[in-house]
């Protein structure tokens, strides 16, 4: 590596988040090591090294970069990989500090950025003339060769690089006590454990730090998120938050708006291996196929699942329930939600709980337009729990997959349409207002760009990696969901 190109694609890359100041937090500014730079770059390698991050060092100017690591490593269908550039930083003679740039891929150009490629300098394009032909650099060239094949090949433009303080923050926190001369708290210890696992979970790669959500997770806590169904990335939020909180150490539980029927089904595949078997048993359950797939038996849910999978067999300690009751509606429905919700917080009062349903039930004001007197479970939790906060969704617009009252006639139409929203950039965030507003909600959870997710049984049944409908035939034959009803 060139230690030219190096500083120019820091230079290039730096952006900073903010975030508050608390222990699940990143703070806001940047981690100082009590020791000379060299002192202290022997201990980042190891550190690495424990972490199971292979990297491939530039000795001379004190930067190594590690191999790609894949989001909920071993999952089919996470689709982001990550890198970490680091860069060893001399604060004083006798003080120093690391800069880690994470740099993410992905087999989606949903990451491109608005020209796509950036221009690295001069005469340094492959082909003829370069431009828009041969815009990869030789350096380029040689590392796209190194990227995973198949249907985790990446495009090159689908590329984005962040400053990482998180990261920066979880080596100095692993090598820190290790330079003070105390007993070391290796990368492997900082993390929420299950139970029932056999060792210390390795470094998991969860993708880009959301902004903002580590603040909000504490012991006995209830965070109650208002979707809009059917779309690819608040799935993709809940696996990425779960991540990010069971690695700083916060064990998690995550509350699905699915038929209480069905808490045995999803708790046995949650703690399976994840086979062809273990995924026939999930997919048995009636809601998949719904007549009117609202969006929460969506391919995204399945791979949700299968995420939160991948992390509990890693080690970590991820629980998932499931509170819906269907059979029942208005305030009875209400009443019955709460109340399965409430059982679950007081039975594990030392688990942070992140419960998602459409945006009605998390409101924590009595009272709807049509209903004045109308209590929805998170007015009901509210009454009953000290900490519960309630997030409405914020997105920019896209697509959702909606069930919705058609204009003529009033019937009952799902697929596809426009979910029109706001556009606040491409970063997940969590940002929580001084004071509720008058529909209860504390705060909102953004998503960026939304994209509709199809129900499952339309992609393989929501199978990692199934491409399509071939292996269930009898379920869908006649071509329809409706018709696959049992």
């Amino acid at each position: 590596m060139r230690s030219t190109w190096l500083m120019g694609m820091v230079a290039l890359l730096l952006a900073v988040g903010c975030a508050g100041r608390q222990d699940l937090e990143t703070p806001d500014y940047e981690a100082i090591y009590d020791a000379p730079l060299e002192e202290m770059w022997p201990a980042v390698r190891e550190y690495f090294t424990d972490a199971h991050l292979p990297y491939r060092e530039d000795r001379g100017s004190l930067v190594l970069e590690t191999d790609w690591k894949q989001e909920f490593g071993g999952s089919k269908i996470a689709g982001y990989w990550h890198r970490y550039m680091v860069i060893g930083k001399r604060e004083t003679p006798t003080k120093s500090k690391l800069w880690i740039i994470r740099i993410t891929k992905t087999v989606n150009k949903t990451l491109a950025q608005p020209g796509r490629e950036v221009d690295w300098g001069v005469s340094r394009v492959l082909g003829p003339g370069g431009g828009d032909d041969f815009p990869l650099s030789a350096e380029d060239n040689e590392d796209r060769f190194s990227f995973p094949r198949g249907e985790n090949g990446f495009y090159v433009d689908s590329g984005q690089g962040t400053r990482d303080l998180t990261m920066e923050w979880r080596v100095f926190r692993g090598i820190a006590p290790k330079l003070a001369k105390k007993q070391q708290v290796s990368a492997e210890q900082q993390v929420a454990r299950a139970a029932d696992a056999k060792e210390t979970p390795a470094f998991t790669e969860c993708g880009q730090s959301i902004l903002g959500l580590k603040k909000q997770a504490k012991a006995g806590g209830v965070l109650l998120l208002g979707e809009l169904h059917g779309t690819q990335e608040v799935p993709r939020f809940i696996a990425q938050a779960v991540c990010q909180l069971v690695t700083s150490g916060m064990p998690v539980t995550v509350g699905l708006e699915l038929p209480v029927e069905n808490e045995a089904r999803i708790t046995t595949f949650i703690q399976s291996q994840g086979g062809e078997v273990d995924w026939l048993k999930l997919m048995e359950a009636p809601f998949w196929r719904s007549p009117y797939p609202d969006g929460r038996g969506s391919e995204a849910v399945a791979n949700m699942l299968e995420q939160l999978r991948q992390l509990r067999v890693q080690g970590l300690d991820v629980e998932v329930f499931v509170y819906d009751h269907p059979k029942l509606s208005g305030q009875k429905r209400e009443d019955a939600l709460t109340q399965t919700v409430l059982a679950q917080v007081k039975a594990t009062p030392e688990r942070f709980h992140l419960v998602v349903s459409g945006n009605i039930h998390p409101r924590t004001a009595k009272g709807l337009l049509w209903d004045k007197q109308f209590r929805p479970m998170g007015h009901l939790l509210k009454a009953q729990l000290s900490d519960v906060k309630s997030l409405d969704m914020a997105y920019d617009s896209g697509t959702a997959w909606i069930c919705a009252a058609e204009e003529k006639g009033g019937k009952l139409e799902c697929g596809v349409k426009e979910a029109k929203g706001k556009d606040n950039g491409d970063r997940f965030f969590v940002h929580v207002w001084d004071s509720a507003n008058k529909e209860g909600y504390h705060g909102v959870f953004y998503v960026g760009h939304v994209t509709a997710s199809a129900p499952a049984i339309l992609k393989g049944l929501g199978r990692p990696g199934a491409d399509d409908n071939s292996v269930f035939p009898a379920v869908l034959e006649e071509g329809g969901v409706a018709s696959a009803r049992r």
